[in-house]
């Protein structure tokens, strides 16, 4: 659907959402094959801006090819074949039981578009997080308008390029820009708002949502913790903490924040930690060219004043011109440290001693509602304490981070890490409100019972069996 878009200034945002609102009246978003074919036009868009991404992801955050089409080009692809493959299910009419009293009648839901959509994607990944949502909008049946971020500058304008070239503006458009757009955008009245972002940024979003009662999913993070007791097979997992913390450089929404670790095992899972590091990105990751770097300066000024020199057990070196900042372990760290106090997003891995699990729970209950929690352990009892002892968006037993990408589990954060989940079905029923309906017949058999005048001893008899 080739199209030509205007460039959006600030006073053109509000007329852009009354072109969505006015096409998304004419109900043609409702019909599952413009969804079908609007869902084939995406995927096949992105296979021919893929090169494109590429560059750009390795432009903004020095992503290598491998890493930047695994966590950003497959995972959405698949997200889209999902959508295509569960589509006509996902929109058919959910029956449920009706109650003895109230029969012969039926009821049932059904799934309704929201409208106009308003997406709010981060940078850390530019591409996944503005495209997955956008995915389960479209499958809904809604408009959308994206809003990339500003900081990834490359992909921001790569998402457009192709976005622009693939939809007619009144279906899916971008608003580039930076808090001038922002808050263009939040003085609209949309039908539904989805933010990936920081907590601070989100509150801000659902400030402006409340205005007009629109509901909203926040895609928030917080400081995930990573829990090793002591019968963990500790190779492995030092291999699964590093991939998890050291994926986009630490720049991720569920890395593991910080190493719970029992004492009885610490010196030996640092070791492997060391190794871990080494196998993946040599023992130089300056020169690695798969180690990604920090998006930008303040980013990494904010990161190295959260290094303690003293507290550094491996790694710690930095070169500002290239943005690169080793990968970096940090022992004998204490709560009240700058780098626990606010969530790292950097390759900096704060390592904390604990003498068992109890204390492990109790430090993480201190803290606010993670969005991941990790924890490796042979022991059913102890993972079965843990889980029911905290609370958090998702969780991982004996890895990291890859609950993300089964289409099956939703995901979300909880309390401050987040509100409302995707993924999968989850981002059709996120992006869809549901009409509950019961049909009733025009042969009622408990109407007697049902109008005045009534007899109580009778109606007590009949509502102790039912």
């Amino acid at each position: 659907m080739h199209t030509t878009h205007t460039e959006l200034g600030i006073n053109s945002i509000a007329e852009l959402v009354k072109q969505q609102r006015v096409f998304f009246k004419t109900n043609a978003t409702k019909s599952i094959d413009f969804r079908v074919t609007q869902l084939k036009a995406l995927k096949s868009s992105i296979t021919q801006y893929e090169v494109q991404m590429l560059a750009a992801l390795h432009q903004d955050l020095g992503k290598s090819d491998a890493e930047a089409f695994l966590t950003e080009i497959a995972i959405t692809k698949q997200e889209i074949d999902n959508a295509l493959k569960h589509l006509k299910k996902w929109t058919a009419p959910q029956r449920v039981k009706t109650p003895l009293q109230l029969q012969p009648a039926q009821s049932y839901r059904i799934a309704e578009p929201y409208g106009v959509v308003l997406v709010v994607a981060p940078w850390n990944y530019p591409i996944q997080l503005a495209l997955l949502p956008i995915v389960g909008v479209i499958a809904a049946g809604n408009t959308v308008v994206l809003k990339p971020s500003e900081v990834a500058s490359a992909s921001s304008k790569v998402l457009k390029e192709m976005l622009v070239n693939t939809f007619e503006e009144n279906f899916v458009a971008v608003v580039e820009g930076g808090i001038e757009e922002a808050k263009a955008l939040m003085s609209e009245r949309f039908d539904y708002i989805f933010f990936t972002g920081s907590t601070h940024v989100g509150q801000i979003y659902y400030q402006a949502a409340a205005k007009h009662l629109t509901p909203v999913t926040l895609e928030l993070g917080g400081k995930s913790p990573c829990i090793v007791e002591a019968d963990a097979n500790l190779k492995k997992t030092a291999e699964r903490i590093i991939f998890g913390k050291y994926l986009n450089c630490g720049q991720t929404c569920i890395a593991p924040d910080y190493l719970l670790v029992n004492q009885k095992v610490k010196k030996e899972l640092i070791a492997e930690l060391k190794n871990a590091v080494e196998k993946m990105y040599t023992q130089n990751s300056a020169t690695c060219e798969w180690y990604p770097r920090i998006i930008n300066e303040h980013h990494f000024n904010r990161l190295i004043a959260l290094i303690e020199p003293e507290k550094v057990i491996y790694g710690g070196t930095f070169d500002q011109s290239k943005l690169y900042i080793a990968p970096t372990f940090m022992d004998n760290v204490a709560k009240e440290d700058a780098v626990m106090r606010e969530e790292i997003f950097g390759p900096i891995l704060p390592i904390i001693t604990v003498d068992n699990v109890t204390e492990a729970i109790d430090f993480i209950n201190e803290g606010e509602k993670p969005l991941a929690l990790y924890i490796f352990s042979k022991s059913q009892q102890i993972i079965n304490q843990v889980f029911e002892a905290t609370s958090f968006g998702s969780a991982c037993v004996n890895d990291t981070i890859i609950q993300i990408s089964n289409k099956n589990l939703p995901f979300g954060g909880v309390g401050k890490s987040g509100i409302g989940s995707y993924h999968g079905r989850y981002s059709f029923e996120t992006f869809s409100h549901y009409k509950s309906i019961m049909k009733q017949a025009s042969f009622e058999p408990t109407s007697r019972f049902r109008f005045a005048p009534w007899n109580y001893k009778l109606l007590r008899q009949i509502f102790k069996y039912l």
